[in-house]
């Protein structure tokens, strides 16, 4: 399948990627084809929330945005004749912290050309897990809330939360990887059934005119193997016209298009 764009990269401003520079990406960008690249680094999480992983290291640290956004505002004018670059970032969506997430895009957003809304965390009562840190992390996160079952549901239930909050203006209009939970399936199984909660996130969307991240991440992880959203739900969001917008989440240059063959056609 043909693809020309790649709308989630990320950066050597992610402390947990690579030190592959912005050029480097946008050089392998050309070389494989690639029309449009848009750079979604993780932005700084907000100051009351904690950072639940050993490294602290989930997104940017808050002193490196200005320098992100002037590197990437350069490269988007050094590759003007051969790629277009989009400035943008992937915000996390943090249940019960969003006065801070809408102040924080507030006066972040005026300046970028696109974002993502993501759930990287959720929340127990013992205090907020990544749960696409590690199968350990994963493994917590279901002792925490009960079952395997129980971490699908909190997290459908937080992209539902996600697609619903009043962020302001400036809220992204593209839910990032949709079907996250499901980074650990293969060592983590459920025969349970979530379409209910799938299918209510793809109305949402639709209702609201959002995009979903069409993310090829998955393939390449060992316990997932496939797309975020998987193909069904990406037929079933075809269906609805919903756009479907290709991203690697690369967090390396030689990432950019991962999983690109096992797209359906859109």
């Amino acid at each position: 399948m043909l693809i020309t764009i790649d709308s989630h990269v990320h950066t050597p401003y992610c402390p947990h990627g690579s030190p592959d520079r912005l050029a480097d990406y946008c050089e392998q960008a050309i070389k494989q084809g690639i029309h449009t690249l848009s750079f979604t680094e993780h932005a700084p999480l907000p100051p009351s929330f904690s950072d639940p992983v050993p490294d602290a290291d989930s997104a940017m640290k808050p002193n490196d945005l200005v320098c992100y956004l002037e590197d990437v505002a350069k490269v988007k004018k050094e590759y003007a004749e051969h790629l277009t670059v989009k400035l943008g970032l992937e915000v996390d969506y943090l249940i019960g912290i969003e006065n801070e997430t809408r102040a924080f895009l507030n006066e972040v957003g005026p300046l970028l050309d696109d974002s993502l809304l993501s759930v990287h965390f959720l929340e127990t009562e013992e205090g907020f897990l990544c749960l696409d840190y590690s199968p350990e992390m994963f493994e917590l996160l279901v002792k925490r809330l009960g079952s395997v079952e129980a971490v699908h549901k909190r997290y459908y239930q937080t992209v539902q939360a996600s697609i619903s909050a009043n962020l302001g203006p400036h809220k992204p209009k593209r839910i990032g990887h949709m079907t996250l939970v499901r980074k650990f399936i293969q060592k983590f199984p459920t025969t349970a059934s979530f379409h209910n909660e799938t299918d209510l996130i793809l109305q949402l969307v639709r209702n609201q005119g959002l995009e979903l991240d069409y993310n090829g991440a998955g393939i390449q992880k060992a316990f997932c193997k496939e797309t975020y959203p998987p193909r069904e739900i990406a037929v079933q969001a075809a269906r609805m016209n919903i756009p479907l917008v290709y991203g690697s989440d690369a967090h390396t240059a030689k990432g950019l298009l991962s999983g690109r063959d096992f797209l359906i056609s859109i």
